[in-house]
């Protein structure tokens, strides 16, 4: 069994261990020692990183994983180390105490939305750039709720009260009644108990920091409902959440920076861009149906007449979004009209609703049985692709095909 120096001292960035079994692979190992400083990952917490070193090889230690023997694994420099071995171990000491910071915020402000929403957290995990949990609220969580819980949970921070960590074969009844959250019958002994007086009493095998105030800050970024009664909010402590604060004012600075008018605040800034855009959307559209009404008289003074139905056919340069939007348009315009558009590898057959004899999906069907392909589509419009021919020659046979129906 591993000896887990990490709940003896939080703040051991430093230790000496000795090597019990290393396992290669490929320039990678696993390293089991007799004791560790290395966190492994549990409980929403991310394990540790750092470095083991010995004589002639160092670990850059990537992952942490176990429970009573725990295991070191990373990239391996210079010799294969052998089981006996002293060795070194050495902390990222950043990014364990980053995440102590949040795993401590996220015990105080899943204390809070407990304490004034009667909501559990249901789930928590610590990533890279924030954390998030999850909580059982059936109810409708709004923005002022969420930031009232933020004010709530940073007021704790900043009275810099003691985190205590005791731990127990079995918890004595009037502890039992102060915890936040029933006990689990997965939770074993020992049973690590953290808590901040006059806040939350919870079982958790994760680090913490010693105070409240090293915190820092609470800052919730983001919250959204995940089911009918699990809502999960996003939120940064510490060193994270100014990081994430930067972020957020470079980009609006900069998305500021690039609007015609600069002033703040951003949002009216944005409403003024949205309403320019929407104006020049309804100019575009209104040219665009100019330039439609100009291309189908064009296209329909030399449309082949067949028994008394203009038939349209030609090469579109278009992608087949566009097209199509064009010849729905020519046809539901032009009674007693057929439309065939090839362009690069697709087709577009479509009707007016009055043209009977033919069905587009059928006829769709015939060419593709020539051409190769696949497609298909409605007795109005159809569309096809992944011809083994050219467009003129796709588009030829469909003529052939339409000229036997219509006559």
């Amino acid at each position: 069994m591993t000896e887990k120096l990490f709940y003896r001292d939080a703040y051991l960035w430093e230790a000496d261990a000795r090597i019990e079994k290393v396992e290669k692979r490929g320039s990678r190992v696993r390293v089991l020692l007799d004791r560790t400083i290395f966190y492994p990952e549990g409980g929403g917490q991310p394990s540790d990183r750092g470095i083991i070193a010995g004589e002639g090889f160092r670990i850059a230690v990537e992952k942490v994983e176990g429970k009573d023997e725990i295991r070191h694994e990373g990239t391996l420099e210079g010799r294969l180390p052998e089981a006996g071995e002293s060795v070194k171990l050495i902390l990222d000491t950043e990014w364990r105490y980053e995440n102590m910071r949040q795993h401590t915020g996220q015990h105080i402000l899943s204390a809070v939305l407990k304490d004034l929403y009667d909501a559990n957290t249901t789930g928590f995990q610590i990533f890279e750039t924030h954390n998030k949990i999850e909580i059982d609220y059936p109810g409708e969580l709004t923005w002022e709720m969420v930031l009232e819980a933020e004010k709530r949970a940073n007021e704790v921070v900043w009275k810099n009260l003691p985190v205590e960590v005791e731990v127990y074969d079995e918890l004595p009844g009037e502890l039992v009644e102060k915890l936040r959250k029933e006990l689990s019958e997965k939770v074993k002994p020992p049973i690590r108990i953290v808590s901040i007086p006059g806040v939350d009493v919870i079982p958790c095998g994760g680090t913490h920091v010693s105070r409240t105030g090293e915190v820092g800050l609470v800052k919730v970024i983001n919250f959204y409902r995940k089911s009918r009664k699990l809502w999960r909010i996003e939120f940064v402590c510490g060193i994270r959440a100014l990081e994430h604060l930067d972020d957020l004012l470079a980009d609006y600075w900069e998305a500021l920076g690039k609007m015609p008018n600069k002033n703040r605040p951003l949002a009216e800034r944005i409403r003024e861009l949205k309403a320019e855009m929407e104006r020049l959307e309804e100019e575009k559209d209104g040219l665009r149906r100019e330039l439609w009404r100009w291309k189908a008289k064009l296209l329909l003074e030399n449309a082949e007449e067949i028994n008394g139905i203009k038939v349209v056919s030609y090469i579109e340069e278009a992608e087949m979004k566009d097209a199509q939007a064009f010849v729905v348009y020519l046809v539901d315009k032009n009674p007693g009209t057929v439309a065939l558009v090839a362009g690069r590898n697709y087709v577009i057959f479509a009707k007016n609703r009055d043209v009977e004899g033919v069905a587009m999906n059928e006829l769709l069907k015939k060419v593709l049985a020539e051409a190769g392909g696949g497609g298909g589509g409605s007795e109005v419009l159809a569309r096809g692709g992944g011809f083994k021919l050219p467009p003129e020659e796709v588009l030829g046979k469909a003529l052939e095909v339409l000229r036997a129906s219509l006559q």
